[in-house]
């Protein structure tokens, strides 16, 4: 796994993160509305914010006194393809442990005495 894919997983290991995600999937929002939902102190919860921002998940860009967060799709879209890739290989797995296992069930196949 590259280190794109571990910082990924890594910010989306907390559910704070996760649900930040969550809800700029909707739009950008101001940080103050990110934070509203969470029951965290805001320098605890701007942490979670940088630890987004290093992984490449969010941006984020100040007008006036606001600053607005948005997420940005190409990590998402990176650790989809892993996945993906994953998924893919384990259904071909699986799908030879049933042949098998349907070829040992079958008494055709079996050796008699």
């Amino acid at each position: 796994m590259d280190n794109n894919l571990d910082s990924f997983f890594g910010a989306m290991a907390d559910p704070t993160r996760r649900a930040v995600i969550e809800r700029l999937t909707r739009g950008p929002a101001p940080v103050s509305e990110l934070h509203a939902p969470h029951d965290i102190a805001l320098p605890s919860f701007l942490k979670h914010l940088k630890v987004l921002e290093a992984a490449g998940l969010v941006r984020s860009e100040k007008i006036g006194r606001v600053r607005t967060v948005h997420i940005e799709a190409a990590p998402l879209a990176t650790a989809e393809a892993w996945l993906n890739r994953q998924r893919r290989g384990w259904s071909r797995r699986l799908d030879r442990l049933e042949q098998l296992a349907a070829a040992d069930n079958d008494p055709q196949q079996k050796d008699t005495p």
